[in-house]
């Protein structure tokens, strides 16, 4: 389970309120019947020493009265009697009781706080999960939320997750939307959404919302489509809030005066002529000049790699060890899901790998340009399927390839909680189990080139294939077998004639 931090904020009414559990003053703390000793520790300073796109454990931070117990998920809520403060009016749209609001911090989403709270009377729950998209993201969104509103922020460090258990069985199946997309934003969605629907139950929230526009452009309504139906699938009895497609707020100038009518303090950020998604897995970029398809994107722009004209003019050669056709080792050195893909961003980002500049299907239809970054996962990438060449036949790779491009169009589209793609999983897993080995990778001035693959279960075997007599493999066995094989090209052939 991933690694989780609460804050809850005093209320103005009772500042100087006790933090206490749910449970009695002299209780234990427990997550999942894992007990943890209680402490009385003040809020601790928020520290994460992680550059922006390496994605290690996320430190906890504000814990009052809790702290974090072996990745088990726990939470503290404010109230002089230990119970959680509640809302009592009526709002303008209705009541709600509990709301768990996708928080980023941003504009948006510091205006729904208090938008949530007048329009259906509710307490709101900020939620930040962390899935490598870096520390400039996270720093200061106890202020910002406290500033808003929130009754409480909820910081869930994903990365571990988010690789082993989406990005990997996407690797595993081969998914690449569209020939070249590795669905960097696609698979990082529903881990945030299922992240959201279990904070939901556990602070006992009755809706879930979300800064998504749903409107405009077919970017944002996918995003919308990809957080809902996770909603839908793991819970659907958690009402989904969209602001956006129920207020009167209609861009950036309207959100201001509103933050200001509320006194909510604009946060105040460098806008980029861009529009970027990142997290451990991929940095994509689009807008700008990157709407025409016939200009080429500007040098300064990428952030994750160098410009391979500059990478280094040595190759350096590295080795992928894969095990039941999953990653697990750099060179030799065994490393965790997150901790492996970190790596290699790190080595690839170096050499320029992995950059896609592409047009792509939106998922109403709309067509898209977009330019991604993804070092680490394009050589994985590399890595998996060339050990696959080793262990899995042709019939094998035949119907793998053609229920690949199934399974990326599915998570692109959000339903990654799907019977249909669950039960591709199960063929995926079962069809690569004897995937294990090594593969020996080539990185050059933006190009992944294998030099090497090796697996003890390798359906390789020189003695057959090789030019030299073979005790297995006799060539006058060739003539009969080609003389059936043609057969029915022959009998086409006479008939014409």
């Amino acid at each position: 389970m991933a690694e989780i931090s609460a804050t809850s904020f005093p209320s103005s009414s009772s500042s100087s309120s006790a933090l206490a559990l749910r449970s009695s003053p002299n209780a234990s703390l427990r997550c999942q019947n894992v007990a943890c000793p209680k402490t009385t520790s003040s809020f601790q300073e928020l520290s994460v020493r992680r550059s922006q796109l390496v994605g290690n454990a996320l430190a906890i931070g504000h814990l009052p009265a809790t702290r974090a117990c072996k990745n088990q998920a726990i939470r503290a809520v404010l109230s002089s009697d230990g119970q959680a403060a509640d809302s009592k009016g009526v709002g303008l749209r209705g009541k709600l009781k509990k709301v768990v609001l996708a928080y980023s911090g941003g504009l948006d989403t510091s205006v729904i706080v208090p938008w949530l709270k007048e329009n259906y009377g509710c307490e709101v729950v900020c939620f930040t999960a962390d899935v490598g998209q870096g520390i400039k993201e996270l720093d200061g969104l106890e202020q910002k939320a406290k500033a808003s509103g929130a009754s409480q922020l909820v910081v869930k460090d994903l990365t571990e997750e988010f690789v082993k258990d989406y990005i990997f069985p996407c690797l595993r199946a081969g998914a690449i939307y569209e020939r070249k997309y590795l669905l960097g934003t696609s698979m990082a969605r529903p881990v945030i959404a299922k992240a959201m629907v279990d904070v939901a139950a556990e602070v006992g929230a009755d809706a879930v919302a979300h800064g998504c526009t749903g409107k405009g452009n077919d970017q944002a309504i996918t995003w919308t489509v990809r957080f809902e139906l996770t909603f839908f699938s793991l819970n659907p009895e958690l009402k989904v809030v969209a602001p956006w497609r129920e207020w009167e707020i209609q861009g950036r100038e309207d959100a201001i005066e509103y933050a200001k009518k509320h006194n909510v303090p604009v946060p105040v950020t460098k806008k980029s002529i861009y529009s970027r998604d990142r997290n451990l897995w991929h940095l994509s970029h689009e807008g700008d000049i990157l709407e025409d398809p016939a200009n080429e994107p500007k040098k300064d722009m990428y952030m994750m790699s160098v410009d391979p004209e500059d990478a280094p003019d040595q190759p350096e050669y590295i080795e992928i060890g894969i095990e039941s056709g999953l990653p697990v080792s750099l060179n030799g050195k065994p490393l965790s899901p997150a901790t492996l893909l970190s790596e290699l961003n790190t080595i690839g980002g170096k050499h320029g790998i992995g950059r896609i500049d592409m047009v792509e299907n939106r998922l109403v239809g709309m067509k898209s340009r977009g330019v991604y970054e993804t070092p680490g996962g394009t050589i994985l990438f590399a890595a998996v399927q060339e050990l696959e060449s080793l262990t899995l036949d042709r019939e094998s790779i035949q119907v793998k390839d053609s229920l690949a491009l199934k399974y990326a169009e599915m998570v692109y589209a959000g339903r990654w909680f799907d019977p249909l793609k669950e039960s591709m999983d199960a063929f995926m897993e079962k069809l690569t189990e004897k995937t294990t080995g090594s593969v020996t990778l080539k990185l050059y001035k933006g190009s992944v080139s294998v030099t090497g693959r090796k697996s003890p279960n390798s359906l390789y075997r020189q003695d057959i294939s090789s030019f030299e007599g073979s005790e297995i493999y006799n060539q006058a066995d060739a003539a009969g077998f080609i003389r059936l094989y043609g057969l029915p090209m022959r009998v086409r052939a006479m008939l014409e004639k």
